[in-house]
């Protein structure tokens, strides 16, 4: 599958972390966070993906292929990251901007996310799937990532969970409030007060992961389901529709939770940095090898 050169802001635009692919014939948008670096929620990731999001939605789901517009049915958000699908916050910010008591800045960061994460569980106001495609680990913020799809494709073996209780904070940027309307209050309170990572296999059992596959096999998950989906597209669409209309996630819910994420940061110790600490090492040293495999079917 070939990047498409063509009017579309949705695919012109030249990326740093994010690769984009469309594939006309079943309607499918393939974004894959593409980093060279540390694989986490940059400011730079974050501001790229926002555009990205962005220019989805103005294009009304339609994209310019050969001679004629083709419609979007299915958003795909995935990576190309060797075992990462993504680590999550920025964590050196995040310890940075805590010691210097910088509300301001965590507030725009958390804002910031929002502003990436709210058109996506949106389905960016159009008529579309979105999917989750997990085939390496999601931490923190990148498992917020993931719950924002309609329907999550993991690989058995991957492995997702929230470590921020670990140094005493806990997932601001929509955990919960996804989780909740999907598993219920205990489960998900259990998920994010444990500090455990999960593999994929226990999270499809608790209901987090809808679809369960072989590793090596998530990209032709994702056209198999497309190609059930065909059948059935318009009950799934009617369904999800129901889905908002019965329990929305609102803009203000997200805010109201990231102005409780900014006020528990801001009371973190030095104890509870130093542990922090630990874990920005840990990020940093996941760095990306030189030649990735590009599984693009």
């Amino acid at each position: 599958m070939e990047l498409i050169s063509d009017t579309s802001a949705v695919l012109e635009t030249q990326y740093s972390q994010l690769t984009i692919r469309f594939d006309a014939g079943e309607g499918i948008l393939w974004t894959f966070f593409d980093q060279g670096e540390i694989p986490c929620a940059s400011t730079t990731f974050l501001t790229e993906l926002r555009h990205h999001h962005e220019a989805i939605e103005t294009s009304g789901g339609q994209l310019w292929q050969g001679d004629r517009y083709h419609p979007v049915k299915y958003s795909v958000m995935g990576s190309l990251t060797p075992g990462v699908f993504n680590l999550g916050g920025e964590l050196s910010l995040f310890r940075d901007v805590i010691r210097n008591k910088d509300r301001d800045t965590l507030m725009m960061y958390g804002t910031e996310c929002v502003n990436v994460l709210f058109p996506r569980i949106n389905h960016f106001y159009l008529p579309l799937t979105t999917i989750g495609l997990v085939q390496g680990d999601a931490l923190g913020g990148g498992f917020e990532g993931a719950l924002t799809a309609d329907v999550i494709i993991a690989e058995r073996g991957t492995k997702m969970g929230f470590p921020e209780v670990l140094f005493n904070l806990f997932p601001g940027m929509g955990a919960y409030t996804l989780l909740a309307r999907k598993v219920g209050p205990a489960t998900t309170e259990k998920l994010l007060l444990s500090g455990k990572m999960y593999l994929a296999e226990e999270l499809y059992e608790m209901g987090v992961v809808d679809i369960l596959v072989e590793p090596g096999t998530g990209i032709q998950a994702v056209h198999d389901f497309v190609a059930r989906q065909e059948r059935k597209s318009n009950a799934f669409r009617a369904v999800q529709k129901v889905r908002q209309r019965f329990n929305p996630v609102t803009y203000e819910e997200m805010m109201d939770v990231i102005s409780i994420w900014v006020d528990a940061a801001l009371r973190l110790t030095e104890k509870d940095l130093k542990v922090m600490d630990r874990f920005v090492r840990s990020q940093e040293k996941a760095f990306l090898p030189k030649e990735k495999e590009y599984l693009i079917a």
